[in-house]
């Protein structure tokens, strides 16, 4: 289970409300495989990001460069659905997700209301499962 703390998911679910209506991206790195240390943001490039999101890849290969360099590992991904209440991954969603061990973070905005779910996503396999995480610090 990966430990968010709340200055994670406020910054996460920030980017979202600056991107709306377009989705955003961005990438969560830890120590460990259950305790995140780090945001980083990435500019979403898809060709239509009011219903995809793609990171700039210039801005991806230096945020894993940094993580590596702090000595963290890639622990999750996340990205924005602005016009959904209870997000679930898309079939491009589950298409395009090639990091397996990674958690895939999805930000629900409808309604002004930023609602996370997190999710185990096998590209190969072709299905996704809801995962539980944690969040320390606040509330």
């Amino acid at each position: 289970m990966i430990m968010l703390q709340r200055a994670h998911v406020d910054e996460i679910c920030a980017h979202a409300r600056e991107a709306n209506p377009a989705e955003c991206c961005g990438l969560i790195g830890g120590e460990d495989v259950e305790r995140a240390r780090s945001v980083y943001r990435l500019s979403n490039v898809a060709a239509d990001p009011l219903v995809a999101y793609e990171a700039a890849p210039e801005e991806l290969f230096a945020a894993q460069r940094l993580m590596r360099e702090r000595g963290e590992q890639l622990l999750g991904i996340y990205h924005s659905h602005p016009r959904s209440r209870d997000p679930l991954p898309s079939e491009t969603d589950v298409r395009l997700a090639y990091y397996p061990s990674a958690v895939y973070f999805i930000i629900g905005l409808s309604a002004g209301c930023a609602h996370l779910r997190a999710f185990r996503i096998s590209e190969r396999e072709g299905h996704w499962e809801r995962v539980e995480y944690m969040v320390a610090g606040g509330e």
